[in-house]
């Protein structure tokens, strides 16, 4: 296992990670979570994902048990959970200073821990001023809730934002963003966020490698296996956006690539994210030990990633975003938010 700084923080996080999403709390119990868990960590995988929402708070459970029955000591693992959908009352979504404090204490609670690693503002909140949410994420770092926060799914201009704000008022700003990030979905992370990686020091945690399952290959005949997330009940709509006949014949066309190499479909898929310079660890999901096996082979794949390798790849998939000839309005504006911060630096 490699093991890669979170952005430009010392934290460092295994190239691999694992995330609850989907299994904790709906197809797997402490039980079986403690099997995978421990499988993990033997594959060297250090960082472990979550977030408040998951299961309804079932998952951060699940796992914070798990953690206390294996008897692992706190130091030696990185965890992070995020806040935003807490609950059906008013207050309890969204990133004010209320849901941020009083979501962070629950989680904690849920994990049975003093502290995550990591806080991640699950989305953004166009409803609350991104300073309040700067100031409260900085008061559970100061709390010791948090040795770090982040954000998951924001504009690079809301980022940018926050930045602004964390440097205006002398405060720490999100060094990590988690984006989805696989061969279907490449815009924030290759034209986006670019400014952000050289201004802020940006790192990257990104999900779903492999697309819900779809870029395993194991839907690519009509068949929804009955141990998939596509079986579930609240994952059926996302099966009816994602299964469409052009992303099959993608998956498809990327096979033969798969077979020259040697390797599996998902090992493949996995193996294109974490070659990403950028990105700091890709978080896997696994309902099964031989799967975490299977993903961690991934590692074994990057150094197979030729230029000619990664070229047949782009003329099956045709979906690397177009950088743009000169500086888009959004690239402007994080650019032009830079210069301010570095202006009141020098106290101009």
């Amino acid at each position: 296992m490699q093991y890669k700084n979170l952005g430009r923080s010392g934290l460092k996080v295994s190239q691999l990670s694992y995330g609850a999403w989907v299994s904790f709390g709906n197809q797997l119990d402490v039980k079986e979570a403690k099997s995978l868990l421990q499988c993990c960590k033997d594959n060297g995988v250090n960082f472990f994902d979550n977030a408040e929402v998951y299961a309804n708070g079932r998952a951060e459970e699940i796992m914070g048990q798990a953690i206390r029955e294996l008897g692992w000591k706190r130091s030696d693992i990185v965890v992070s959970t995020k806040i935003f959908w807490g609950g059906p009352g008013p207050n309890d979504k969204g990133l004010s200073r209320k849901h941020i404090v009083e979501g962070t204490k629950a989680s904690l609670k849920r994990l049975d821990m003093d502290y995550v690693d990591v806080l991640y503002c699950h989305r953004p909140d166009t409803q609350t001023p991104i300073e309040e949410t700067v100031r409260a994420m900085n008061y559970v770092i100061d709390k010791g809730w948090a040795f770090y926060w982040g954000t998951s799914e924001w504009s690079a201009q809301q980022i940018t934002e926050a930045w602004g704000v964390a440097e205006r008022l002398d405060l720490v700003g999100p060094i990590v963003e988690q984006p989805e990030y696989n061969l279907l979905t490449r815009h924030k992370v290759e034209s986006e966020y670019l400014p952000l990686y050289t201004n802020y020091g940006l790192g990257l945690t990104t999900w779903s490698p492999l697309a819900s399952g779809v870029l395993t290959g194991k839907y690519n005949k009509g068949n929804i296996p009955s141990d998939s997330r596509f079986a579930l009940e609240n994952f059926k709509n996302l099966a009816n956006r994602s299964l469409i006949d052009d992303v099959l014949r993608k998956v498809n066309g990327l096979k033969p690539i798969a077979d020259e190499l040697g390797v599996p479909l998902a090992q493949l898929a996995i193996a294109w994210c974490a070659a990403n310079p950028n990105v700091s660890s890709v978080i896997t999901g696994a309902t099964k030990e031989s799967q975490i096996q299977e993903n961690m082979k991934a590692l074994d794949v990057i150094p197979l990633l030729t230029p000619a390798v990664m070229e047949k790849i782009e003329t099956v998939f045709q979906s690397k975003p177009k950088r743009p000839d000169s500086y888009s309005t959004l690239q402007l504006l994080v650019v032009f938010g830079t210069l301010i911060i570095v202006e009141r630096r020098l106290g101009r």
